[in-house]
């Protein structure tokens, strides 16, 4: 075997690896390229009117806080160091505890 079969037959495994790696990188970039178009035709319009979450806390004596006509209970808090409450109907917290001299709603809605 002379040197011009030698150096074929080291060519030979070294030119399949360059060719399936070009070919791999050309086909991510086709699919990047298609992705990126069809992202670019998704239409995204933000709604006109924007909407904002309004909140305030109502606090009462005893185990039970109501919140306001239309707003909803986001959290409760409890007196005496209670971490024990329930959410009502949505709109009233109530604390667990036996002895309890106060409980507040966070209520909100969106305006």
């Amino acid at each position: 075997m002379g040197p011009s079969s030698c150096h074929l037959l080291i060519l030979i495994p070294l030119l399949q690896l360059i060719i399936p790696g070009s070919t791999q990188c050309s086909l991510d970039s086709v699919m990047d390229k298609k992705i990126k178009d069809i992202l670019n035709r998704l239409e995204y319009s933000p709604s006109p009117v924007s909407k904002k979450l309004l909140c305030t806390s109502v606090k009462s004596q005893g185990r039970l806080a109501s919140c306001p006509a239309g707003m909803s209970v986001t959290g409760c808090a409890c007196g005496y160091g209670c971490g024990s409450w329930d959410v009502q109907g949505g709109t009233t917290c109530h604390c667990q505890c036996s002895v309890m001299d106060w409980t507040t709603a966070r209520c909100c809605y969106l305006a």
